[in-house]
Parts: structure tokens; C-alpha cells; sequence
């Protein structure tokens, strides 16, 4: 996630003083954090966690080695799954510790700067814009619906793809019964076997692409009825499957952020969702932090 005003900061070190060897790693700027909460924590590649105080603000850092932070270091690193799922999982659990004593806005994975003088002075310098997302966040949460449509349902596969609704014979399908017409060289009317094969192919698009509207329109239907239980909502790309591991095709990749009053009435909606949508598995994680709304006008 990008901290608010430092798009573009963060693939390598910034400042000029400190040790050559070494940055400072940010995880999140809270308001009112009293330096006991963060006790013994640790973040990333185990460094212990301390606050850097300027402008009433206060940034969670961490000193960290450039031969694995640095800008070079990191086009490989944010490659590697395995050191992103770890560094991740660090970073969040520091901004989490933070964020149940104290207002805190997460900045995105690997925001790396010289030393705590540069940390101060974005501090200063970006004070009232960190003010703006922390009054947005402030006694908030983060909440994630992903939807996967089963691969099943994107083509058309209802089992009733010779009827239609009411019934009868979709238009266009073959009579069920009867002999086979036969048309003399000199019949105008279109056969053979390659006409068959491409009408059957042309029904085949038709299908897929009315089942994939269909299925868009079901995820539009409970985004419109989950937004109405949320403060802001925040859409994500579809995510990799190799991080989802799952088979169904992603159709919804929300964040929404809630008050806690509005939790109860939020979840009942993607319960109600997941068992009347056949063939649309819904997920839901949360409580976060507002990662996904650390940017001012982000709503």
C-alpha cells in the first residue's frame, strides 16, 4: 500500500544519512499511540519495532538491512512468494498490534527510508494528510469479499442447456426426433456438416457470453447491497491464483470499511448471498486495517 502523499516512494531507500548498510523500514503512522503498546514487537526479518514521534504523529520503523531491503534487493525479493508472504504477514501483524491501541494507517509492504530524520520530516511534511486518512479510519475496519464463479457456470453448463426457461426447445436445437432432412445438390438451404459445426460453435459463444453476464450482473448485485451496509468501498484486480489456490474464475475482489455497527448487518448480506448463488462460492476476511484506504478521497 502507498502511504498517502508518497506514491512512488517506496522501492527503495530515501534520505541521506545513517549507515550505509542499513534503512529504516515503515510499516504505519498512528495518532495518540502511547510507545508502551508496541512492548517487545517484532516485524520484518525480526526486527524489533520502535516509534518515530513528529508533528503529534507517531511512525512504526524497524532498522533493516539494505542487502535485503534495497532498492535492488527488492525487484527480486517482491518476486519471491515465499519472502512476500512473510514480509507481509510481519508488517500487517505490527500495523494490527498498533492499530487495536491506536488510530493507525498502514503504508504498503517494503516503504523503506535512510534513517528516522527522513521519517520525521515526511512526518512534518505530510502531517495533514495522514490527519485526513486517520479521520476516515478512525474506529473503523477493513473488511474483504473475494467471489469465484465455478468454471462450470462461466460456460453455460446448467444442465438445461437444451430448454429454455419455460421449458421448451431452445431456438435453433435440433428436432429430437424425426428423420434426418436431406437436401439434393440443388437445394439453396444451408446443411452439411461444416454448417452444423459452426452453428454449434456460434450457440456455444452465445452461451458462454450470456452466462458471463449473468454472472457479472450477480457480482454488481452484491457489491450494490454490500456498499449499502459500508462507509467506502475500494475495488481490487482479480487476484493471482496462484495466491488464491483456487479453481473457480474471481468475479469480485472488494474492500469495504465499516463502522463496528455496521458488521452484524454486513456479514448477514454475504451469508444470504452465498446460499441463494449457485455455483458462486463467497469469501470474507476481516477485521483489517484500512489498508485499502489510506488514501485520501480512496472512498
Amino acid at each position: 500500500m502507498t502511504a498517502p502523499g508518497l506514491a512512488g516512494q517506496a522501492a527503495g531507500a530515501h534520505g541521506t544519512a545513517g549507515p550505509a548498510d542499513t534503512g529504516v523500514y515503515l510499516y504505519g503512522v498512528a495518532r495518540g499511540l502511547d510507545p508502551a503498546a508496541l512492548g517487545d514487537t517484532t516485524g520484518v526479518a525480526g526486527a524489533p519495532v520502535r516509534g518515530v514521534a513528529a508533528a503529534g504523529l507517531t511512525a512504526l520503523v524497524s532498522t533493516v538491512r539494505l542487502a535485503e531491503y534495497g532498492e535492488a534487493a527488492l525487484r527480486a525479493n517482491l518476486e519471491d512468494l515465499e519472502w512476500l508472504e512473510a514480509t507481509a504477514r510481519a508488517h500487517h501483524d505490527v500495523v494490527d498490534r498498533a492499530a487495536h491501541a491506536a488510530p493507525t494507517a498502514p503504508v504498503r509492504i517494503a516503504t523503506i527510508y535512510r534513517d528516522d530524520a527522513r521519517v520525521a520530516e515526511v512526518l512534518t511534511d505530510e502531517g495533514g494528510r495522514f490527519t485526513e486518512v486517520l479521520d476516515l479510519i478512525a474506529g473503523r475496519s477493513e473488511w474483504g469479499v473475494k467471489a469465484y464463479a465455478d468454471p462450470a457456470l462461466l460456460r453455460g453448463d446448467t444442465g438445461q442447456d437444451a430448454t429454455d426457461p419455460g421449458g421448451g426447445l431452445v431456438p435453433g436445437a435440433e428436432p429430437p426426433t424425426g428423420p434426418t432432412p436431406v437436401h439434393t445438390p440443388g437445394d439453396a438451404s444451408p446443411g452439411g456438416v461444416g454448417t452444423a459445426y459452426l452453428r454449434r460453435r456460434q450457440q456455444e459463444r452465445r452461451r458462454r457470453a450470456d452466462a458471463g453476464r449473468r454472472v457479472g450482473e450477480q457480482a454488481d448485485a452484491v457489491h450494490a447491497e454490500l456498499a449499502d451496509h459500508a462507509v467506502a468501498s475500494r475495488h481490487h484486480p482479480p487476484q493471482d491464483p496462484r495466491l488464491s489456490g483456487r479453481d473457480g474464475t474471481q468475479i469480485l475482489n472488494v474492500a469495504y470499511l465499516l463502522d463496528e455497527e455496521q458488521v452484524e448487518g454486513f456479514l448477514a448480506v454475504t451469508r444470504a448471498a452465498a446460499e441463494r448463488l449457485a455455483g458462486i462460492e463467497v469469501e470474507v476476511t476481516g477485521p483489517w486495517p484500512p489498508y485499502s484506504f489510506i488514501e485520501p478521497g480512496a472512498v
